[in-house]
């Protein structure tokens, strides 16, 4: 039955299973309804599904691994590569470097 189910959108495990309307993910735990496989893709606080190449803006003080620099709230930061992995946003910040993001702590900025 897993031949016909689509891999964890989180693991990437093909050894999905279904419990009544949801997905579950054996490796992970995740659970997803099958409608999300349609809608799959990185989003960002809000929803808005991000693309590469976006600009996105940082919505909460960030403080860097490593570093006593913080990457300010309203921070914007311009041509997004969405990667896979914890962080799934590899980007420059302005007056900081290259570094990754989560999605979770940004939103899509309107050009």
């Amino acid at each position: 039955m897993s031949d016909t189910l689509p891999p964890c959108p989180d693991c990437a495990s093909s050894f999905t299973y279904q419990v009544d309307a949801l997905l579950n993910c054996p490796e992970c735990g995740h659970e997803w309804q099958a409608t999300e496989e349609a809608e799959a893709g990185i989003r960002d606080s809000v929803g808005n599904l991000l693309a590469d190449g976006d600009t996105v803006t940082v919505i909460k003080d960030l403080k860097v691994k490593g570093s006593s620099a913080v990457v300010k709230v309203g921070t914007k930061v311009r041509n997004i590569r969405l990667v896979g992995g914890d962080h799934d946003i590899d980007c420059k910040i302005p007056g900081i470097g290259p570094m990754g993001l989560k999605s979770q702590f940004v939103k899509k900025a309107s050009d």
